[in-house]
């Protein structure tokens, strides 16, 4: 075990904590009726199902099993969320407009991270390394 193999793994924990501390909040109905107000048709079903999708991505990537998988769930679960949750573009006050900005770009940030996860993998101290 070396220092960069250590650096992926708390790399991993690092990016997956941001779903581990804020997906579970989307079950509830308030999430849902937020995104049936933003335009989101089935709320109800989609808000939990990717809620689900989500936490699956991110334990998938955080232990590494099926690790590239796991992180296109994530990107699946992200693009939407941006786009319905986050319309910076629409809003005109200027406070909320930046706040929904700066959450549509962190989402294009975990993206960017998720993308070179789906690429190289989840490295060595990973489940998939066993098999």
């Amino acid at each position: 075990m070396n220092l960069m193999s250590l650096l992926l793994l708390l790399g991993r924990i690092l990016f997956v904590l941001i779903f581990f501390t804020t997906v579970p909040g989307n079950f509830n109905e308030q999430k849902i009726k937020s995104a049936e107000s933003n335009g989101l048709p089935l709320a109800s079903l989609f808000v939990p199902l990717s809620s689900v999708m989500a936490l699956i991505g991110a334990a998938s990537v955080l232990l590494g099993v099926y690790g590239r998988y796991g992180a296109w769930l994530l990107i699946i679960f992200l693009i939407p969320v941006s786009f319905i949750q986050h319309k910076f573009w629409i809003i005109s006050d200027p406070m909320k407009r930046r706040m929904q900005y700066i959450n549509f770009m962190k989402n294009i940030s975990i993206i960017g991270g998720a993308l070179f996860i789906a690429v190289y993998g989840t490295g060595p101290l990973s489940v998939d390394v066993l098999f």
